[in-house]
């Protein structure tokens, strides 16, 4: 390269340098002023504190082709710090029984039943704020990574048997488990009781409705939830539908356990929704009402996803819009893009509800493809010989097994 060419580089280079430095001193000073404005440190002062106010996203590239809706908004839950919107109700409940004066730090120990994502966002709260925790969930595979998860926290994690023929009994067995081990520890243990637990759609009723509305700028005109204790329902929608009476609500379940619509409960693979229970905070809604299709309270409608449904639609938010989602969270934008394709969503909008990431999920049908393809790429034990050639694996060639 001659020396006039060089130069010529060399000042595009630097203005170039000095453009992107001026970009970035207007952005870093934008950034400094927003937190000045606000009158706060640069920092929370502990995890809970960064629970709630998720961002909101518009989908762009999985909308259905006939699709009528103006645009789908997604809620993501998913970037509150334990990974799921349960950490807004494990948060809740420990806090107003502390007010209360029921537990206390060092002192109590926390119990509850769940499938998993209230357990860890317990586990991480009960750490934060120097409590003991148990967690009593089913022994089924899907739970791998909420066990780990929960003792990563510190949590003590006891696993209760399952009777595929009787979902329904099985889950009463787990919340009785929870039960008689509190009755057995009254001075020390509390259970939090999700299910029943009115602080639970409270905290959804002040913090996730409000946001939602502000976020969408005042303008939701469908709101699709999939109902685990129904907590999300029973107060984030019951504020939406305060702010526009002529909302419509849609709970979502999964299709092979559609208890709440009529069905039968039964094994599924739509892990955080579909309890195989009907749900006591959804019939609050309309006490004595039989559980069939149809509104329920200011629910308007019921619908559901099949669990092969539900993982490709996750698949294809990771794959076409970068969002690493649950199958609940597949299921949900499932329902979201049928609702879309009805003529009578011309021009309306849709939110629905992300409940949780999809990275605690891998031991779940939905990364099959990817686990083998991992297994084959990473053997162990792992060859560590360095000689030529450096390259041992590229993803694009490989070939799965048929």
């Amino acid at each position: 390269m001659n020396l006039s060419k060089a130069s010529q580089l060399l000042g595009k280079n630097l203005s170039l340098r000095r453009a992107f430095a001026n970009s970035n001193a207007g952005r870093i000073r934008s950034t400094i002023g927003s937190i000045a404005s606000r009158g706060m440190a640069g920092y929370a002062e502990n995890v809970c504190d960064l629970i709630g106010q998720t961002p909101m996203v518009k989908l762009n590239r999985v909308l259905p082709e006939n699709m009528y809706a103006e645009k789908i908004l997604l809620k993501l839950e998913m970037q509150n710090p334990g990974g799921s919107i349960k950490d807004r109700i494990a948060l809740s409940m420990i806090e107003e029984a502390e007010k209360r004066g029921e537990i206390t730090p060092g002192k109590s120990t926390i119990v509850e039943a769940t499938s998993g994502n209230t357990g860890i966002g317990l586990a991480m709260v009960a750490a934060a704020r120097g409590y003991k925790c148990i967690i009593a969930m089913p022994q089924v595979p899907a739970m791998y990574e909420r066990y780990i998860i929960d003792r990563k926290f510190g949590a003590d994690v006891h696993l209760v048997s399952v009777n595929k023929d009787n979902m329904e009994k099985s889950f009463e067995n787990m919340v009785n488990y929870a039960k008689d081990l509190v009755a057995a520890n009254p001075d020390t243990h509390w259970m939090s009781s999700q299910f029943v637990n009115v602080d639970n759609p409270k905290v959804h009723y002040e913090t996730t409705g409000p946001e939602i509305w502000a976020q969408s700028g005042e303008n939701v005109d469908v709101f699709v939830a999939g109902a685990g204790t129904g907590g999300t329902l029973a107060g984030g929608a019951k504020y939406l539908v305060e702010q526009n009476p002529d909302m419509k609500i849609v709970c979502v379940e999964p299709t092979e356990a559609n208890v709440l619509s009529g069905g039968c409960p039964t094994l599924h693979g739509v892990v955080g929704i579909g309890a195989n229970i009907k749900l006591p905070l959804i019939e609050e809604l309309a006490p004595g009402q039989p559980w069939q299709q149809g509104p329920r309270g200011f629910i308007s409608e019921f619908c559901s996803a099949l669990t092969p449904e539900a993982v490709a639609w996750a698949n294809r938010l990771a794959a076409e819009e970068g969002l690493l989602v649950g199958p609940t969270s597949g299921a949900v934008v499932k329902v979201c893009a049928d609702i879309a394709s009805r003529p009578e969503s011309e021009g309306k909008t849709i939110v629905g509800v992300v409940a949780s990431s999809g990275i605690r999920y891998v031991k779940h049908p939905m990364w099959e493809a990817q686990r083998t393809e991992a297994d084959a790429a990473l053997p162990m034990p792992p060859d560590l010989e360095n000689e030529i050639p450096i390259l041992r694996w590229k993803s694009e060639d490989y070939v799965p097994p048929e």
